[in-house]
């Protein structure tokens, strides 16, 4: 079954993406942070990680860059999945190995196009 981590310091983020992935055949988990993320990515690598920017402890950025250096961390989709909507932080997202990238908020249809357009499973 394909694997998604949804890592947001919104829970009611975390449980909109958990239902909208689960809907598309998903199995989800959720960390509140990048911290968090990392060590769930550890545990388990994650086919996608639909990733916040702006997150408590660690921030989707700097969660990122350590992911791309992890063993296997180069494999899961990354998709961006914040507020933040300014072109050259879109690009410093994707420029560190994000996959795509999507605004907040979001619905379903929007979800599945970006993680098509990411390549994920």
């Amino acid at each position: 079954m394909k694997t998604c981590l949804v890592a947001d310091d919104s829970a009611v983020i975390r449980l909109l993406a958990r239902r909208l992935l689960e809907a598309g055949g998903y199995q989800v988990r959720e960390a509140a942070d990048g911290a968090e993320a990392l060590a769930a990515c550890e545990e388990a690598m994650p086919d996608v990680l639909l990733l916040d920017w702006r997150m408590p402890v660690m921030n989707g950025l700097d969660c990122l860059s350590r992911l791309r250096i992890m063993p296997g961390g180069d494999r899961p989709k990354v998709v961006f999945c914040s507020v933040e909507t300014s072109r050259d932080m879109i690009r410093q997202a994707l420029d560190a190995g994000a996959d795509e990238y999507v605004m907040k908020p979001f619905d379903g249809e929007i979800l599945t196009s970006k993680l098509a357009l990411a390549g994920a499973p």
